[in-house]
């Protein structure tokens, strides 16, 4: 057992999860708390398009997938407040556009480039010293700006009119919290890809919520549970050699389910205690 941690690989993946995690952490909360999930979703998609195009244009895949995440969210905001367009409808023309865009131009790509499957279902054992730099860099500075910010990102997060009539700048920390969201899905594509990423913003913080409603312990919750069903997924995955990712997520939904099984079995106990025939 202990021979994988020899593996330099195994190393960077583990490192590479903790970073992850702590920006997942942070930017997850904000989404579950201003049910923010669909457009997560829809944001993680239409980076496929970036994905897609940098490999035509030779491009860094990951450099493209930020712009088009980064555009999408900002474009979905600005549609959304218009009257016209619905929110939702406006995340699935980005989401379908995206994915469309992504499966064109990998399709006119000439050769076969097995780096796509990555971007699409994750390999959390690719990850490089450059993918590490990043994530650590998109920790440190969302790890300050929350500090900074604080007090505005929780007023915004649970009642946005409120916060606004109090005069907090709130289009600019939702502005700024959606970039954080593109740069979170775009950094961790390696670790599960574009269609479970989504799964990292939500399943650790909603496991959190299940035992305390206050939004700083979700995070520090979030990043606890994350990084412990990662590393779950990344050993599991090496010792039946199935797909990194794909356990990862499969690590984190069983962490999920035993916490509400826990839960309920707790409270029934508790009420037993309380109530004895």
């Amino acid at each position: 057992m202990m021979e994988i941690f020899v593996y330099s690989f195994f190393k960077n993946a583990l490192i590479g999860s903790l970073f992850a995690c702590i920006v997942c952490g942070i930017v997850g909360t904000y989404v579950v708390s201003r049910r923010l999930v669909f457009i997560s979703g829809g944001i993680s998609h239409a980076s496929f398009g970036g994905v897609g195009l940098g490999m035509f244009l030779n491009i860094s895949p990951s450099f493209m997938a930020f712009l088009f995440a980064a555009a999408s969210a900002l474009g979905v905001q600005a549609l959304s407040r218009g009257k016209e367009i619905r929110e939702d409808s406006a995340i699935a023309v980005f989401w379908i556009l995206g994915m469309a865009l992504g499966i064109m131009f990998s399709f006119l790509t000439p050769g076969y480039s097995g780096e796509l499957s990555t971007y699409l279902f994750g390999n959390i054992l690719t990850i490089t010293t450059g993918d590490i730099i990043l994530l650590a860099a998109i920790a440190l500075t969302l790890s300050l700006f929350t500090s900074v910010f604080f007090g505005a990102i929780l007023a915004t997060s649970f009642d946005r009119d409120h916060a606004a009539s109090r005069n907090i700048p709130t289009a600019f920390i939702e502005g700024t919290m959606i970039v954080f969201v593109a740069l979170a899905i775009v950094a961790t594509l390696r670790l599960v890809g574009v269609v479970m990423v989504i799964s990292l913003l939500t399943v650790p913080q909603m496991t959190a919520m299940l035992f305390t409603n206050s939004y700083k312990k979700i995070i520090f919750a979030s990043i606890v549970i994350g990084y412990t069903t990662n590393v779950a997924g990344l050993l599991l995955s090496y010792w039946w050699d199935i797909p990194s990712g794909a356990t990862i997520i499969i690590c984190s939904i069983a962490f999920y389910s035993l916490s509400i099984i826990g839960k309920a079995v707790y409270r029934r106990c508790v009420k037993a205690s309380c109530h004895p025939q």
